[in-house]
């Protein structure tokens, strides 16, 4: 049997149990061990060390009451059977922004801790809605877009969000990758020179020691084709303690590397979580943030026009604003897509335009992310475009009369917009917008028109 590849000195990562005990106690008055509750614990020297953090991290039910000082009541039996099919793991910081006076409507408590509704598995949920595993050919590698591919590193995390889209790898032991699945994937990017872009994903990149993390970092750059790496990463937001001098400093040696984060709500931006982007930023790494749409923790756009403003103050620019999943166990996070085109409505035009994110859809079956806006185009003609804009104004934008369309086949020998010699991805609806690709029309697997015209 093949050791397991795991974070070389993260404890507990490895086998991650469901029920951990609290492994700090303090005395009570009447001289009996209980545990601490979670404001001692913030009084801690231990409290800013991020192993110490992954630790103490709470797996169970009944360390989660005790540390907060709540009762869960009658919902606790039905949360432990949830926990039998989707584990938890909250580390002790995250646990500390729950608002322990409203907990059944705090938005950080909605994202950490198990929720009956997890178990009513709707009829559109899907194991793999995003067909990960069919778009890939090698372990750890998903290869769905032309120059880009995804990189999953690590099937474990800090916390286990409850809105994730592959809970059915996270917290799994059986699927931790190993080193030769890392090289495998490896060797598959190498093979693969269209390939330009790598996005570093998981579970949580940043759960790998940092001496692991910088070789496959190092192994990346030294593809000669490879000219861009991102990271995905939830850390500055559930456990913040993990960026520390010695990480920055490991992963400013990597460039170009861009690190997009994972912040859903403003409460998450605390003193703790603005100390590590302002490391990251400060040692000149891009962030990004990429949010989920959540019912009843973000699904207003005042919410998140507060999240987006704030996140830009520190440095970090909304990417994807991402509509939630069609995962198993999930259905009750998600939104209509209608609620997601409100809250753009809200954020075009009535926030700085580097602070609003791009409202996606990532498409079942693979198709990717696809971006869905408010209409602003209203109409056309052959000399005017009639748009309106945020607040509701209706303007005539007229088309130029002296404009000059030339075909163009690609190959530009006389042509003033040299592409130097690039490829032209002939693909989808831009292949029809060629001239050098005869196609005339893309034409869905099953079109019974067609099915009748092959069988005639």
């Amino acid at each position: 049997m093949r050791p397991f590849y795991a974070p070389l000195s993260l404890a507990g990562t490895v086998r991650p149990e469901r029920r951990t005990e609290v492994v700090i106690v303090s005395k009570a008055r009447n001289g009996r061990s209980q545990r601490p509750c979670i404001d001692e614990w913030r009084l801690s020297e231990d409290w800013n060390d991020w192993r110490w953090q992954l630790r103490n991290s709470i797996r169970d039910l009944d360390s989660f009451q005790d540390l907060l000082g709540v009762d869960l009541g009658k919902d606790k039996a039905i949360l432990e059977e949830t926990l039998e099919s989707f584990p938890m793991s909250i580390t002790p910081y995250y646990a500390s922004l729950m608002d322990r006076k409203a907990l059944r409507t705090d938005p950080v408590f909605l994202q950490a801790v198990p929720s009956p509704q997890e178990l009513t598995i709707s009829d559109e949920d899907m194991e793999d809605p995003l067909s990960e595993d069919l778009d890939s050919q090698v372990s750890c590698v998903t290869h769905r877009y032309p120059d880009r591919v995804l990189f999953t590193v690590s099937n474990t995390c800090s916390m286990y969000c409850r809105h994730c889209t592959r809970k059915r790898k996270v917290g799994d032991v059986d699927s931790i990758p190993h080193w030769d699945d890392i090289q495998k994937g490896l060797d598959y990017i190498r093979a693969h020179p269209e390939v330009r872009d790598v996005l570093i994903s998981g579970g949580d990149p940043l759960m790998l020691d940092d001496s692991l993390l910088d070789r496959i970092l190092t192994e990346l750059t030294s593809i000669e084709h490879v000219e861009v790496m991102r990271m995905g990463t939830r850390m500055p937001v559930v456990l913040p303690q993990r960026v520390d001098q010695d990480l920055v400093d490991m992963l400013s040696r990597h460039r170009p590397l861009w690190i997009n984060t994972h912040f859903n709500h403003p409460q998450e931006l605390t003193d703790e979580s603005t100390r590590a982007l302002s490391m990251l930023a400060d040692a000149g790494i891009p962030l990004g943030n990429q949010s989920v749409l959540l019912s009843g923790v973000n699904d207003c756009p005042l919410i998140m026009r507060d999240l987006v403003q704030g996140l830009v103050r520190r440095r970090v620019r909304p990417y994807y604003l991402y509509q939630c999943d069609l995962s198993r166990g999930i259905s009750h996070f998600r939104t209509p897509v209608t609620k997601g085109i409100e809250i753009m409505e809200n954020l075009i035009g009535h926030t700085s335009g580097f602070a609003v994110p791009t409202y996606v859809v990532d498409a079942p079956g693979g198709g990717g992310k696809i971006p869905v806006m408010p209409n602003y185009v209203l109409s056309w003609s052959p000399t005017k475009v009639i748009l309106r804009n945020y607040e509701g104004v209706i303007t005539t934008y007229r088309q130029p009369s002296a404009y000059k369309t030339e075909s163009c086949h690609g190959d530009c020998a006389a042509c003033r917009l040299q592409h130097d010699g690039q490829d032209h991805d002939d693909t989808g609806v831009a292949g029809l917008l060629s001239e050098s690709n005869e196609d005339i029309s893309l034409v869905p697997e099953g079109c019974q028109r067609y099915e009748r015209r092959e069988n005639e």
